[in-house]
């Protein structure tokens, strides 16, 4: 049975998304700030149905696959994550982005590493498509808080929805890397 380092993997996998996330933004510097948590919300949305089409139809006509998407779960997540504390705004310098960046992506392995403890790697049984899935339900309730104007009863917030997202779509990168 093959050895599994999860700190390492998770790693490999948040460099691959911030390496993107970084180039993108010399591109296009923080244009994404003009824009609401649910603007945001509704874009890892469409990334994550464009996965779950691909998965079903087994083949895509724009020729590039699911790990992009995953890659762009991840870095809209981080966005989303980063407007729900600051809201909406000016420009941020490339140096603080990233430092905001990192800090969000940080705080959701924290979460993964202290989940995936109880949880005892369970994600390694899993399957991509159920990935998707879950992150499917994840912006469905992220979508019925946001309609309650952010406020729940006994659920988690919002953040904590973009968090596990963030670790679903590292997890299926990891697991399209093992493939």
């Amino acid at each position: 049975m093959k050895h599994h380092d999860t700190a390492k993997e998770f790693a490999v996998a948040k460099a691959e998304c911030r390496d993107l996330f970084e180039k993108k933004l010399l591109d296009y510097g923080t244009s994404w700030r003009i824009m609401r948590p649910m603007s945001l919300t509704d874009q890892i949305m469409i990334k994550a149905m464009r996965i779950r089409s691909i998965e079903e139809k087994g083949v895509a006509k724009v020729d590039e696959g699911i790990r992009p998407e995953f890659i762009g779960i991840v870095n809209y997540c981080v966005m989303a994550l980063i407007q729900l504390e600051m809201g909406p705004g000016e420009n941020l310098q490339p140096e603080t982005c990233m430092k905001l960046y990192d800090e969000k992506l940080n705080g959701a392995t924290r979460l993964m590493e202290n989940k995936n403890h109880d949880y005892d790697e369970a994600w390694r049984r899993m399957r991509v498509s159920s990935f998707t899935d879950i992150i499917l339900q994840k912006l469905m309730r992220t979508k019925e808080i946001e309609g309650h104007a952010g406020k729940t009863i006994v659920s988690e917030g919002i953040d904590a929805n973009y968090m596990d997202m963030i670790n679903y779509a590292l997890f299926a990168l990891i697991k399209l890397s093992d493939s």
